[in-house]
């Protein structure tokens, strides 16, 4: 793999360690960078740190990380006694923690990494224990110090591989109450899950990313192509206003529209006998 390890060490189920690799899965650096620019020079601008009530410019030298307490009370960290605060890098990562996958819950899921072998001798004891993890059919929990914090690790088998997710921590992930608290219950009627049922039906499919694009990131490049080529930027198309007025005629005119026929959707477009991805399990509702 070309990219650069996110981190490296020892993957250890009791007695056996494989030596591993961790890739990041996800990357961003494709989108198009947009920098702060002077308008009269071209020239990119640059940060500069003010004192909130002096206004003056604070140098490099002189700033310093501190934590405002409830009462307004300010706390300086020095710089050595934050890298204190860091744990030690723990070059190992003890597989002691077995969970069946339908278990985990996709709230917790936070950042997916490759995790692959880091020689290839170490080929016959990753595949040892990745295939373990297939034949029972869960996934392993341990934790890592990565980029200086210590973060919760679940690693689930992944095609010929080991895919390992990043997880949130119990105290970050909100309740689904708090979102749904001001959300009235509704008893339907039975024309209109039929309807709906009979939509889902007509536009089932199967799941391929690469059908899906970023219209935002598109529409950047293509403003960028215009402008060095002297053109005048195209207007952003706008979808048309709906004329529906109620749910039940929204409903009818979409299973209408599925009878007579209708251009293709990502999920209609997908091809089938796609490859398979790791299950996420139960969604969190509380």
């Amino acid at each position: 793999m070309a990219t650069r390890a996110s981190w490296k060490g020892g993957l250890t189920i009791g007695e056996l360690t494989c030596p591993v690799a961790l890739y990041a899965a996800v990357s961003a650096s494709e989108r198009v960078a947009l920098h702060l620019i002077s308008r009269p020079t071209g020239h990119r601008v640059h940060r500069h740190y003010i004192d909130s009530e002096t206004d003056d410019e604070v140098g490099r030298d002189d700033q310093v990380k501190g934590y405002k307490t409830k009462n307004g009370e300010i706390v300086l960290l020095e710089p050595e006694e934050v890298a204190a605060a860091v744990p030690d890098s723990d070059k190992t990562l003890i597989l002691s923690s077995f969970i069946h996958c339908n278990e985990i819950d996709d709230v917790y899921l936070d950042r997916p990494y490759y995790l692959c072998p880091a020689k290839p001798a170490a080929g016959e004891a990753f595949a040892l224990i990745r295939d373990s993890l297939i034949r029972q059919n869960v996934a392993a929990l341990t934790q890592i110090i990565l980029f200086r914090r210590v973060r919760p690790l679940l690693i689930r088998a992944y095609e010929d591989i080991l895919l390992a997710t990043t997880l949130n921590f119990d105290d970050e992930v909100r309740s689904s109450r708090d979102a749904f608290k001001d959300i009235p219950g509704h008893r339907l009627p039975r024309e209109m899950l039929d309807l709906a049922a009979h939509i889902i039906e007509t536009k089932k499919g199967h799941f391929d990313p690469s059908v899906f694009g970023d219209r935002y990131e598109a529409a950047l490049a293509d403003l960028v192509q215009a402008k060095l080529a002297g053109k005048k930027p195209r207007p952003p198309r706008r979808p048309a206003e709906s004329k529906v007025v109620s749910l039940m005629d929204a409903l009818r005119e979409s299973a209408d529209t599925t009878k007579s026929g209708t251009p293709d959707t990502p999920s209609r477009r997908t091809k089938t006998g796609s490859r398979s991805r790791p299950s996420h399990g139960r969604r969190k509702a509380s």
